[in-house]
């Protein structure tokens, strides 16, 4: 796996900005694309003996939105100034606080439409999304959406029933495939991390 630093610089442990409007982001046609990841880290064990200690140990870092239970995994729009890997890293920078090594091969591609037009007829609200796994290595105290995306800790097999879109299970289907047949999980040292239980939401202000 490959470092890729968000597009320009690495974001560093102050405050930032999130990008926010759609008039750089990349289109193929009637679809907009994005790009995302599924942040993850392997608890730490004494004891490395096999593919299925290694399934035990993974967790994987969820974010919230409001005024919803289920989870989701950092993504957004691809940016015209950016590789697909830099936008998937910045995503998770950006709405969970997360900075790590990016593997360099994607999980897979999905069709789906944006939350506000999944009602919708036609391709209208359409994306493709690309995601990538990222092994976490910092967890910053504050970052730029906080205040609409809380994050969460999850083991693996409980991420299933908390994702919010069957794309997303698909997703992590891939990314244990990935870990697995590639051999691209390495142990690194684990970011101070919240208990894993713990889910933070700040609710914006309503109207």
């Amino acid at each position: 796996m490959a470092l890729a630093p968000p597009a320009s610089s690495s974001p560093s442990t102050t405050m930032a900005c999130a990008r926010q409007g759609r008039h750089r982001q990349r289109y193929e046609g009637f679809y907009r694309l994005v790009s995302g990841c599924i942040p993850y880290m392997l608890k730490e064990d004494e004891e490395e003996n096999s593919c299925q200690d290694v399934l035990g140990r993974l967790q994987v870092l969820m974010i919230s939105t409001p005024k919803r239970s289920d989870l989701i995994f950092p993504k957004g729009g691809w940016e015209d100034d950016e590789s697909i890997d830099e936008a998937a890293c910045r995503e998770a920078f950006e709405e969970a606080g997360a900075k790590g090594i990016i593997s360099a091969t994607p999980l897979g591609e999905w069709i789906f439409k944006s939350k506000s037009k999944q009602n919708s007829c036609g391709l209208q609200g359409a994306c493709k999304g690309f995601m990538f796994a990222l092994q976490v290595t910092e967890l910053l105290e504050i970052w730029p959406e906080q205040v609409t995306h809380g994050r969460r800790w999850v083991p693996v097999e409980e991420a299933y029933g908390l994702c919010r879109y069957d794309w997303m299970r698909e997703a992590l289907d891939k990314l244990k495939e990935q870990l697995l047949f590639e051999n691209n999980f390495r142990l690194l040292p684990s970011p101070e991390l919240l208990d894993s239980s713990s889910l933070y939401m700040v609710m914006p202000s309503v109207a």
